[in-house]
Order: structure tokens, then C-alpha cells, then sequence
């Protein structure tokens, strides 16, 4: 079979395609960072002891979902590489497959709740004032914890299929219950850190919902069924746990390392803790922003993979890599503009707005230097290159591990940060290493 060289499915111009569906899933992704922000702002003028316990009740939940966000990131790929080959059964498929799953280690995570909390509070050793806020955090939250998981699914699958506005409307639905309840349950009714775990919770609920709404609407327009024996084919779901097992132990890292960075900030005190969690907020901002533009390589570099078509994947890389560039740019300037602003607008504690503020400039270079690691993430994924993304990513995570415990003795906070940006800056460059690999294996595929 010869090597296609156009295909029909990517005529237009790439910048805007790109734009067409970055632009709607950086609005849907930044209301995750905002409902950080809301999650912290209610609880913010209350005591430092607040704060931190939504910060490492927030890890705690970021370890487990993150860790299985495999759901998302699979989904996407084999969802966009069989729309690309034109196969919507087959995607329609892959959606069952990722649900079946997360149902599955939701209920793992409900049965398995006293041992998490037992095992954060020994982690992160809070203070007493802490403890227990962490505490009732996580015995609420955690019940979200299926929903929760097949939201993320369902969210790949969306993404995979280029259905960017249900993608939003979904994000919206899910985040904009959440905060209303923030408001209604932490402050109007005195709930305090439980009421921003109950509001995270039912808010899950509802996501669901609407997700499963959606997919009822987008499955006749497919024009495919659902084929209930395919779903639990042990051919195509060993090859499904294999992508996922690889895919898992990358995240792991990802969530290791942000958990790493969590603890030691802790030991440091409960003020480094609070700024170290609002500085968090600005990177999860960023973060969250420039993946709509990784999410938007994930689901064209999968379409040309699927389509086997080596130029468009070019093209993909290309464009949606420059657009997340200029971006990043424009994060750094908001941040020197009004970083000091949205600081005050999170919490008007003087000592914690003092701390946050003398780590500031970790956050301005940030985006510069983050870009690349989001972008090629995204181009993996598309390309479901699993081996190549847990690879890069344990040599990354070593020499994180590394740089922290050599840093933080001699500079402490200061030495936090520089290890966690030599991480960003590790992770793009392994993977920039692998990346004539990745194209390489398309014209294989392709003879």
C-alpha cells in the first residue's frame, strides 16, 4: 500500500482548524483552573489551615484521576484514529470499552477510601488544624469518584470525534454546577471545606448526565450502532489494558512528582503550603489553557494516523505547536500584568499574599518553558505512542527526583520550583528525542 500524501479530510487552512478546535476546549479546560481558584477563594479568607486542606485534598483527587486519566487520553487517540479511518462503530465501541472501565475503578476507589485518607495524612503529615479538614474532604468527595471517571472518558471520546462544542458544554455544565454550589454550600451555608467537597461531588452527577445526554444525540448522526459483544472483545481490550498500563504508569509519575512537590512544601510550614497551592492554581491555569492546543494535535494527529497520511500529521504538529507558542507568550504577560491582582482576589491573608508573592517569578517563566512538554504530549496521544510517552517520562521523573533532593536542602521553596521547571524542561526534551520515531512508524504501517 502506497503512503497517502493528501486526503480530503484536511484540505483548509491548518491554522484555523487548528483554532477551530483549540479555541472551544481552552475555554472548556480553564474552567477547571477557575473552579480550583473558586474552591480555594471560599475557603480563603477564612485560615492558612483552610487553604491547605483543599490543596492537598485537591492532590489527593489529582493522584487518582490523573493516574487513570489513561481514560481520557486512550479514548482520545483510538477514538480519533478510527473516525480518521472512518470506522464510528468502532469508535462508538472504544467509548463502552473506556465507561465499562471507569465504572469499574470508581467502585475500586469507594472501597478502598479508608486507606487512602489513612495514607495521606500519613504522607503529608498536615498540622492538626489540617488534618482534619483533609480528612472531611476526602470522605466526601471521594463518593463522585465513578462519575467522575466516566466524565473523563466520555470527555476523550468527544475530543477524538472533533465534537469540541459538546466537549465545552459538557466542561461547562460539570464546573458551572460546581461553583454555584461552592458559593451556596461553603459560604451561604457555612459548610466550610465540606461544602466545597459535597459541591465537587454532586456536581459529578450531574456531568454525567448531560454526557450520556450527548452521546444519545451524536450517536444517530454517526450513523453507527453500538455492538455490545464487540465492547468486551478480549483481542481489542488486551490491547486497550496494554496502551493504558503504559499510559497509567506515565501519569503516575506526572502525579508522583506533583504530590512530591506537595509534601515538601508541607514540611516547610502552612504558609509555603498556601502559596505553594495559589501558585499551583496559576500553573494548572496554564496548564489547562495551552491544552487546548495539545488537545487539538491529539485529535488531528490521530486523524491523520488513522488516515495514514504523514503530511497532515506534519502540518498538525506544525501549526497547532505555533499557535500554543504565541499563547504561552501571552501567559507571561498576563501574569506580570495581573498576577499580583488575582493573588489578592483568591485570599487577602497578608502573610500568605507575602509568601505567594516571593515565588511569584517561577510562575511568569513558566509558560515558556511548559509549552513544549503540553504540545508533545498531545501529539503522542494522538499517535498513541504509549511506550515512547512512559519512557520519556521515567527518565524525567528521575532527574526531578534528583534536582529535588539536591535543591530543596540548599534553597528551599526556591529549590522546589527550579526542580519542578527542570522537569517541564526534561519531559520535552526526551520526547522531542523520540519524535522522528514517531513519524517513522506511520510509513511502516503505511506499506
Amino acid at each position: 500500500m502506497e503512503m497517502k500524501e493528501s486526503n480530503p479530510a484536511f484540505e483548509g487552512t491548518w491554522h484555523n482548524r487548528v483554532w477551530r478546535l483549540a479555541f472551544p476546549l481552552i475555554l472548556a479546560n480553564l474552567t477547571i483552573p477557575l473552579l480550583g481558584a473558586v474552591d480555594t477563594a471560599v475557603v480563603g479568607n477564612l485560615s492558612a489551615a483552610h487553604i491547605g486542606a483543599v490543596a492537598v485534598g485537591s492532590t489527593v483527587f489529582s493522584f487518582l484521576y490523573w493516574g487513570l486519566s489513561f481514560l481520557r487520553l486512550s479514548t482520545t487517540g483510538l477514538t480519533a484514529q478510527a473516525h480518521g479511518a472512518g470506522d464510528n462503530e468502532a469508535a462508538l465501541t472504544w467509548l463502552a470499552r473506556a465507561i465499562s472501565l471507569a465504572v469499574g475503578f470508581g467502585i475500586l476507589i469507594l472501597l478502598f477510601q479508608v486507606p487512602i485518607v489513612s495514607a495521606t495524612l500519613t504522607l503529608f503529615a498536615p498540622t492538626p488544624a489540617v488534618h482534619i479538614h483533609v480528612q472531611d474532604y476526602i470522605f466526601i468527595r471521594i463518593w463522585g469518584a465513578p462519575a467522575a471517571l466516566a466524565n473523563i472518558a466520555l470527555l476523550g471520546w468527544l475530543i477524538g470525534l472533533q465534537r469540541v462544542k459538546q466537549a465545552l458544554a459538557l466542561q461547562v455544565v460539570i464546573n458551572g454546577t460546581n461553583i454555584f454550589l461552592d458559593i451556596a454550600l461553603a459560604q451561604l451555608l457555612g459548610m466550610e471545606v465540606r461544602g466545597v467537597a459535597l459541591a465537587t461531588m454532586i456536581s459529578q452527577y450531574v456531568g454525567i448526565g448531560a454526557g450520556f445526554y450527548l452521546v444519545i444525540r451524536l450517536k444517530d448522526g454517526l450513523s453507527a450502532r453500538w455492538n455490545p459483544r464487540a465492547t468486551f472483545e478480549q483481542k481489542q481490550l488486551l490491547a486497550l489494558m496494554s496502551m493504558n498500563r503504559d499510559i497509567f504508569l506515565r501519569n503516575l509519575c506526572v502525579i508522583a512528582a506533583i504530590a512530591a512537590f506537595t509534601i515538601q512544601g508541607a514540611r516547610m510550614g502552612e504558609l509555603v503550603l498556601a502559596a505553594n497551592g495559589i501558585l499551583i492554581i496559576f500553573q494548572h491555569f496554564l496548564a489547562y489553557g495551552l491544552d487546548g492546543f495539545a488537545h487539538a494535535a491529539e485529535s488531528l494527529v490521530g486523524n491523520a494516523v488513522g488516515a495514514r497520511d504523514k503530511g497532515a500529521l506534519r502540518s498538525a504538529v506544525k501549526s497547532s505547536t505555533q499557535m500554543a507558542i504565541v499563547v504561552a507568550l501571552g501567559y507571561v504577560g498576563i501574569f506580570l500584568l495581573f498576577g499580583d491582582t488575582i493573588i489578592a482576589m483568591i485570599t487577602d491573608l497578608p502573610d500568605v499574599r507575602t509568601m505567594t508573592g516571593e515565588y511569584f517569578g517561577w510562575i511568569i517563566i513558566s509558560p515558556i518553558i511548559s509549552v513544549w512538554a503540553f504540545q508533545l504530549d498531545g501529539i503522542f496521544i494522538g499517535a498513541t505512542r504509549a511506550k515512547d510517552m512512559r519512557n520519556a517520562m521515567l527518565i524525567s521523573f528521575f532527574i526531578y527526583l534528583l534536582l529535588m533532593l539536591n535543591l530543596v536542602s540548599d534553597l528551599g521553596n526556591h529549590g522546589l520550583w527550579l526542580a519542578f521547571t527542570m522537569f517541564m524542561v526534561a519531559r520535552a526534551v526526551t520526547l522531542m528525542a523520540l519524535y522522528p520515531r514517531l513519524e517513522r512508524a506511520i510509513t511502516v504501517k503505511a506499506k
